[in-house]
């Protein structure tokens, strides 16, 4: 078949899908099809945070042009063209975090037996004490098993005893002829921790250290370009791109200021990134990552350098404290993405990591090996490090990545108009920016249009209350965060009542009427911590509303049934309910329904789907907690 050809068989394949969207649409909407336009597949287009429109089906029509090879400029199918394939991304794991130097030696070991292949070192503070980090190394090859640091204000301290202990090593010979085998990252990170509030060293500090770190015989780089920072604080994708970038070419001036070439100034950099549960988003945002960054340093003369390493972290972000096994899956598809993305290094977060230690239970090996399996079984089960780029040529993930770089690019433009990255950090830009994107995804949260599993969406009321002071969410704005509050309310009011705050359904008609919005209403309520008591089947007249309403003992009452039973009986119910001293009641429906009823038989408000059940909710629990203090009830009838 000609190309001519294949492209008219193409278009037809697609108008007929596109006659088979309407048809589909139309008898949903009761319409006729022709009311849908010449484009109805655009009313199935969604829009990311960035703007980057996302549509239901891709096709030979949305074909780009093959990108270079792994290893080539622009780097957008990776960095490194001779990866070992039968090993894949290396997979990292953090240690350090308030530990003694012998247990961190043990686990360290331990770890790099058992499949871990680079690490992550938390030292000074109140981690590991940089005196001890040769006694944590003990055994450790960094030859194999690449080493990032994470200092903060102690990186000079801690960069000195490592550099210490390699020159040791080198000279009791120790068996690494080729020192550029050996991988470090001190991982100072000045100007992303200027905007995450993290302590660090100063930017000339880490300037000094990256040109001590140029001209030792190992592969050091002194500097992360930590986007993570900027997630954490609720950016998109092509948000912590952009930010990120513009921080690294305020990287970039720095050190040539200082001396170094262009070429050893982008040697000394490495970038960090944040991989979500989004898995398309996730391997576009790796690869967009590293074609904007080719860019700069092409822009820069030095093309050849412009294949930075990158380090994903599973996102912070996205972990719930709530049914928190469920992060085990969220936490499955971020390293699928990045793995898949082309992330040189991953380092998934423990399930449990948005808990304080031991707030679930369980060991802290356990969480790790969790965390550790996770990408060993996607690596030496799945084989996803067989193949570099291996969603290349797909049509959707070739296209979401030009339009996040694109967008990633926007932003970096913005900040380099505002005076570069320190201008516009201090002028507010990217943190405005960045709030205005984190308050629109906590809106759709709340609204439940984005799904939190086992928080707004299938929670889990029966699990056990959170320890004191398990709530503490630290620095990042974590998804759940606002309904968690909700659920640590209803923790309280258990603690305090022995019961948990409630509200009758009064369910209108059979089973098969009210069972949709009887389930919908107890799964919205249960999102806030409050129990849905329900008795089966109601009906107006007979009584039974207001003798299984004062049963309840809730002050609270949502009736439940369909549209056609809410015309006949709903303002029946309303009245009963009230007689039976219920203080607010709601319907599950649209308010249109009973657009007619007024005065006493008028409901109280509406309960739908795009509710902002977060508001919602909080209104709910005032008026139970505030019925509770004024009665002096210590409990709740059930």
């Amino acid at each position: 078949m000609s190309l001519a050809s294949e492209t008219e068989e193409a278009a037809r394949a697609y108008a007929d899908w596109q006659h088979s969207v309407a048809g589909v649409l139309a008898k949903s909407r009761r319409i006729d099809a022709a009311e849908l336009g010449p484009e109805p597949q655009k009313l199935l287009e969604t829009v990311t945070y960035d703007g980057v429109t996302v549509a239901p089906l891709y096709s030979p029509r949305d074909e780009r042009p093959e990108q270079p090879l792994p290893g080539t400029f622009p780097y957008v199918r990776g960095a490194d063209a001779t990866r070992d394939v039968n090993a894949g991304w290396l997979v990292s794991a953090r240690f350090g975090e308030g530990a003694e130097a012998a247990d961190v030696n043990r686990s360290v070991l331990d770890s790099l037996e058992n499949g871990v292949s680079a690490l992550w070192l938390a030292v000074g503070g109140a981690n590991l004490p940089v005196r001890s980090l040769e006694t944590a190394l003990d055994g450790v090859l960094l030859d194999l098993a690449p080493l990032t640091l994470d200092a903060g204000t102690d990186a000079p301290l801690a960069a000195r005893a490592l550099f210490a202990l390699l020159d040791a090593r080198a000279a009791a010979g120790d068996g690494v002829t080729d020192r550029t085998a050996v991988r470090v990252d001190l991982g100072t990170a000045p100007l992303t921790s200027a905007f995450s509030g993290a302590a660090d060293v100063e930017l000339g500090d880490a300037v000094a250290l990256a040109t001590e770190s140029a001209a030792r015989s190992e592969s050091v780089r002194a500097i992360a370009v930590d986007g993570t920072a900027f997630h954490d604080a609720g950016a998109s994708d092509a948000e912590e791109l952009g930010a990120a970038i513009a921080a690294g070419l305020e990287y970039l001036r720095a050190l040539t200021e200082s001396g170094l070439t262009i070429g050893q100034a982008l040697g000394q950099l490495g970038f960090r990134f944040s991989a979500t549960d989004d898995q398309f988003q996730t391997i576009a945002k790796f690869r967009a990552a590293r074609l904007v960054w080719a860019r700069i340093a092409q822009v820069c003369g030095a093309s050849d350098f412009g294949g930075a390493p990158q380090h994903a972290v599973t996102s912070a972000a996205m972990m719930a404290q709530r049914d928190p096994w469920v992060n085990m899956l969220r936490t499955t598809l971020a390293a699928f993405g990045a793995g898949v993305g082309g992330a040189d290094a991953v380092t998934v977060l423990p399930f449990d990591a948005a808990l304080p230690a031991g707030a679930l239970g369980v060991s802290k090996t356990f969480a790790a090996r969790i965390a550790r399996n996770t990408q060993l079984l996607l690596l030496e089960e799945s084989h996803l490090g067989r193949v570099l780029d291996p969603a290349a040529g797909s049509w959707y993930v070739e296209d979401l990545t030009q339009q996040v770089a694109a967008k990633a690019w926007e932003f970096f433009q913005q900040i380099e108009a505002a005076g570069g990255y320190l201008a516009a950090l201090d002028a507010g830009l990217i943190g405005d920016r960045i709030a205005s994107t984190r308050a629109q995804r906590d809106s759709d949260i709340a609204h439940r249009k984005t799904t939190v599993t086992g928080v707004n969406e299938f929670p889990n009321l029966a699990e056990a209350p959170l320890p004191a002071g398990a709530a503490q969410t630290g620095t990042v704005a974590r998804y759940a965060a606002a309904f968690e509050a909700l659920r640590d309310r209803s923790d309280a009011y258990l603690a305090a009542r022995g019961a948990r705050p409630a509200v009758f359904l009064a369910p209108l008609g059979p089973v098969a009427e009210h069972n949709v919005r009887t389930t919908f209403s107890t799964n919205l309520l249960a999102s806030g911590g409050i129990e849905a008591r329900n008795p089966g089947p109601l009906a107006t007249g007979d009584g039974s509303i207001a003798a299984a309403a004062k049963d309840s003992g809730a002050g609270i009452a949502v009736i439940c049934g369909t549209d056609k039973r809410y015309a006949a009986e709903a303002t029946a119910a309303v009245e009963e309910l009230r007689a039976a001293g219920v203080g607010t009641v709601l319907l599950a429906g649209p308010e249109k329904v009973v657009a007619d009823a007024d005065g006493p038989a008028r409901p109280d408000g509406f309960v739908t789907a795009r509710i902002d059940a977060v508001s919602v909710l909080s209104g709910l629990l005032d008026t139970i907690e505030s019925s509770s203090d004024s009665s002096g009830d210590t409990g709740s009838k059930k």
